[in-house]
């Protein structure tokens, strides 16, 4: 389906009838991803709205640098466009700092936050990426790049969709987090090697009555590798 929210066409799926559920994949993904978890939170009595967030999947792009303010007031006019008043939120990685800001920035707006391996923790790598251009030039710092680097969504990134990347991921939430008071579900891979679980830890310390739960041996990707358990939680 498509829908044009801030003069962007955006492509988003919703499946379901109960009570209105809006789901943010993480970053470099895409809304079907979520297909089977949607199909499954359906049957639960959730109605399920899964976009795919802009620059995303077939979503088009944003025509200047956004960052996770830019995105959340997008969540905003996106669910008033479809007449979504009241909803329960839940986030994957960026999608799951993305939750948490719209949270602390729209109160009232969300009745209950599920946080997937939520990238709301930055630490050291917002620095590390804000001085990204000049460590890609000095061979020496090659190994150190690689390190930290690699592993990030960076190097698939390109266009204004990396000079976005690059605004995210200096924004760091952890200052904010104990201001969440809504309740609030926090769901980790045990082996999580993108947002690791200490994170979810942490998170969890943060926002006042949260709960945490940890799938045992599962990785970041929930929604492919462990989709009923995920589901179990909400």
């Amino acid at each position: 389906m498509k829908i044009k929210v801030k003069n962007l066409i955006i492509n988003y799926f919703e499946i379901g009838n109960g009570r209105p559920l809006l789901i943010l994949h993480g970053w470099g993904s895409r809304g079907e991803k979520w297909r089977k978890t949607a199909e499954i939170l359906a049957q639960k009595g959730f109605k399920v709205f899964v976009p795919d967030l802009p620059g995303f999947g077939e979503s088009q792009k944003p025509n200047f640098i956004w960052g996770l303010d830019e995105y959340c007031s997008f969540i905003d006019e996106f669910a008033k466009n479809l007449g979504i008043n009241s909803f329960a939120l839940a986030g994957h990685s960026f999608g799951g700092a993305l939750a948490a800001k719209y949270i602390l920035k729209y109160p009232g707006k969300a009745t209950k936050l599920f946080l997937i391996g939520a990238a709301c923790i930055r630490e050291n790598k917002k620095n590390i990426f804000a001085n990204l251009k000049f460590l890609k030039n000095i061979s020496i710092l090659r190994k150190f790049f690689y390190k930290y680097i690699a592993k990030s969504d960076y190097p698939q990134t390109e266009g204004i969709m990396r000079e976005i990347y690059l605004k995210v991921v200096k924004e760091d939430l952890s200052a904010y987090l104990g201001k969440i008071n809504i309740p609030t579900v926090i769901i980790w891979g045990e082996k999580d090697d993108i947002t690791p679980l200490k994170y979810g830890k942490i998170i969890n310390s943060e926002i006042k009555d949260s709960k945490l739960f940890i799938i045992p041996g599962k990785d970041h990707a929930l929604q492919l590798t462990a989709v009923e358990e995920l589901c179990s939680y909400f």
